[in-house]
């Protein structure tokens, strides 16, 4: 029997949210004294304005957790305010694009910032193995 995300092709965007919940759950399973990683500086560069809330590993982690959790299980809010708002400036060009551009558009991101943070997913789980003295 093949595994689940062996159905999907290799640039399917569920493939990539597959192997993102994965690798947090490998996190999970690996990081078992989250606290270790309090006040332990992230070599990864965040390019967004939460930078500044995740300075140090831990808030990374639980960041990485919190997204996981919304990609299994939490509905989506369309009527955020401030997103929309965010979102609308940086994306005026595009709103007048035709729907099915758009979607590849989005499509193309939402695959490159899953993979992202399923790399960035995987350093962490690594950075807290060199933290513990574990060989990977």
């Amino acid at each position: 029997m093949q595994p689940a995300a062996a159905k999907f092709d290799t640039s399917s965007l569920l493939l990539a949210l597959s192997r993102y919940t994965s690798a947090v759950s490998d996190m999970e399973k690996t990081i078992l004294l989250p606290s270790l990683l309090r006040d332990v500086p992230s070599d990864d560069v965040w390019d967004c304005e939460a930078t500044q809330t995740f300075r140090d590993l831990h808030g990374s982690y639980l960041m990485l957790k919190a997204i996981r959790n919304t990609v299994e299980s939490s509905p989506v809010p369309l009527d955020d305010h401030n997103i929309n708002t965010a979102l609308n400036k940086t994306l005026e060009p595009l709103l007048d694009t035709d729907p099915e551009v758009l979607f590849h558009f989005h499509l193309r991101g939402l695959f490159s910032v899953m993979s992202d943070l399923t790399k960035k997913t995987q350093s962490l789980t690594k950075k807290y193995k060199d933290i513990i003295g574990v060989a990977n």
